[in-house]
């Protein structure tokens, strides 16, 4: 049955290019399902876009000498080339500075602000003594006062999952430049997550078969909640649209609430540009879709918690009831948070603020998207937070993409190019033959199971199993001396390719790159795995163009089943599906990352 599958990712700061700590946790997960999805026949709407707003845009901008819009529109077209080269399939990968994202926004918080939801306070915010200006809760790290944890941020802790304030912290600093803030008394507008607790534990109660650190996270942040600041002392970002407010050139939407409404703005956007402005609809609106949210273990409250709140309120089931939106009507509440964990480098988060990181562009540049992608998949931070190192890389790359994946294509390729030049008849079945069939065509259930479940390493280990078997088949059967009985060796080719055909299709979602290439190896013609694109956009005449990842993914071949494999279907000479590599990388790192 055909459902309508909404899955976003985690929007990225447009400070900077990607590095692969990001994409391990919201990028790559993320179109794994989507591309699963699409391929077993469901209407997937993939969305996200570049977080544009807030201090961390302004503090770059004035590291570069730019303003803050020049430093977004230059890291958003450099993160965009980022996920594309990684072959995101992105519906639509937009920003967050556009008029659409700021009336959506705008709109979101006047229903909460009507429905009582949100509400005036007092609060002592957190000054940089020496530029004078509002420091984010995600600026400020210091030592968490529960669990004594020394990288604890403003708005959390990371490590015991407790809700902060900056104030809370031991020996409080900013990451920007290290100074202690002032703390000054302000007034700003509050999300009153108390009056929204009771149904959203209600809900949450429900969410029996989430990943256990989420849940874990979940409950502890809603046992403690209290009201949270959604305005913050800026310049630059969305302004507050209350009478009174709107005019004030230093109070500013607070940029958490801005980008988690950006998958409801995205999704109307993406609507806007198909053609059909309430297509958003069927994402948001209908009970039975099902909406799945990927992002790294820091943004799980965000996303399990207060976007789940906003909704409640927006949707008037908090304790204080209220009207829905006649823009939005009713808005359905996540089914799922995906959230992986930390990938780390030598046990620090790979992140450009402590000084480890390794560039998306740069990985890409050298090794290519899907080895990349493998990594990810298979010895990722699904579960627990992964150290990656080159040397388990090199080791991934080389026996299991090189040797056992590309190695079964090739040889299985070239045999029936040079015997047959095309794919040979199967005759009479063994038993060893029967078996592998078997195997290659009961894989689509397991691995779609596991999928199904977002348990993306299990599902890949699950599938280059059957790259294994077919590997143990073609040793054992030992094609290449049947000269003398061409029927036999006929019919394990035959096998042999059927089987390529079959963990193609199990590992498309994983490696879409590579997928197209044995798609085309196997005869096929056409878009197999299609890829995103970039197009640059505008909202309209007096509007600044700006460029998206969207994609023609409805006409792709790829389905979720096994195809059998056309007799006399001619075939090249194949060229080697992966590269291996100097086993030396493993000890010193690329140039441009290398091992201290």
């Amino acid at each position: 049955m055909c459902a309508h599958i909404l899955a976003t990712a985690a929007w990225p700061y447009a400070n900077g290019p990607r590095h692969i700590g990001h994409v391990s946790g919201f990028g790559v997960p993320s179109d794994v399902f989507a591309r699963y999805m699409r391929m077993r026949g469901h209407e997937v709407l993939l969305v996200s876009g570049s977080d544009e707003h807030g201090t961390a845009i302004q503090v770059k901008a004035e590291a570069e000498g730019l303003t803050p819009q020049e430093a977004a529109d230059k890291y958003h077209g450099i993160i965009v080339e980022d996920l594309q080269g990684l072959g995101l399939s992105y519906d639509l990968y937009t920003r967050t500075t556009t008029r659409n994202h700021e009336a959506v926004t705008q709109e979101l918080f006047k229903t909460l602000y009507d429905n009582g939801y949100i509400v005036l306070e007092t609060l002592m915010g957190a000054i940089s003594p020496s530029t004078g200006r509002t420091l984010p809760d995600r600026y400020i790290e210091g030592t968490c006062p529960f669990c004594k944890f020394e990288y604890a941020r403003g708005d959390q802790c990371d490590n015991c999952g407790r809700q902060l304030d900056p104030i809370d912290l031991i020996n409080p600093h900013s990451r920007i430049n290290g100074e202690a803030p002032e703390f000054r008394e302000t007034q700003h507008f509050f999300l009153d997550l108390p009056a929204l607790a009771d149904q959203l534990m209600e809900w949450l109660n429900t969410r029996v078969d989430w990943r256990p650190n989420v849940l874990n996270f979940s409950f502890n942040y809603a046992k403690e909640l209290k009201p949270r600041a959604i305005t913050r002392d800026l310049d630059w970002g969305i302004r507050i649209p209350l009478e009174g407010w709107r005019d004030e050139d230093m109070k500013r939407i607070y940029v958490w609430f801005d980008a988690v409404t950006g998958y409801l703005s995205a999704s109307i956007e993406w609507a806007i540009r198909s053609g059909d402005p309430d297509a958003w609809r069927s994402w948001w609106n209908d009970e039975d879709a099902r909406c799945y949210m990927f992002m790294g273990k820091d943004n799980i409250v965000f996303h399990s918690v207060i976007w789940p709140s906003m909704l409640l309120g927006a949707n008037g089931e908090g304790s204080r009831g209220g009207e829905r939106s006649s823009w939005f009507g009713k808005l359905d509440l996540p089914t799922e948070v995906v959230s992986s964990e930390f990938l780390t480098m030598k046990g620090s988060k790979v992140d450009t603020s402590h000084g480890h990181v390794i560039y998306v562009r740069d990985f890409l540049r050298e090794f290519g998207p899907d080895a990349l992608r493998y990594y990810i998949a298979v010895a990722g931070p699904e579960a627990r937070d992964t150290d990656f190192t080159w040397d388990e890389f090199v080791r991934r790359n080389n026996t299991e993409l090189a040797n056992e994946w590309g190695n079964l294509v090739n040889r299985s390729v070239s045999m029936a190019n040079r015997n047959n030049g095309a794919v040979p008849p199967a005759h009479e079945l063994s038993t060893a033959d029967e078996e592998l069939l078997a195997s290659s065509r009961a894989a689509f259930d397991t691995v779609g199971g596991l999928l199904e479940q977002r348990k993306f390493k299990a599902a890949i280990t699950e599938a280059m199993r059957v790259v294994s078997l077919a590997n143990q088949y073609l040793s054992q059967m030992e094609p290449w001396k049947l000269k003398d009985d061409t029927d036999r060796r006929d019919t394990v080719l035959h096998v042999a390719l059927q089987v390529v055909s079959d963990a193609n299709t199990l590992l498309t979602p994983f490696l879409p790159h590579s997928a197209q290439k044995v798609y085309e190896l196997l005869g096929g013609e056409g878009t197999w795995a299609a890829q995103p694109e970039i197009k640059v956009v505008d909202e309209g005449e007096g509007t600044a163009s700006y460029p998206i990842l969207t994609g023609d993914y409805a006409s792709e071949h790829a389905r979720w089943e096994s195809r059998p494999i056309a007799v006399g279907t001619p075939l090249a000479k194949p060229t080697p599906l992966f590269r291996k590599l100097d086993e030396s990388l493993g000890e010193t790192g690329p140039e441009w990352a290398p091992l201290a």
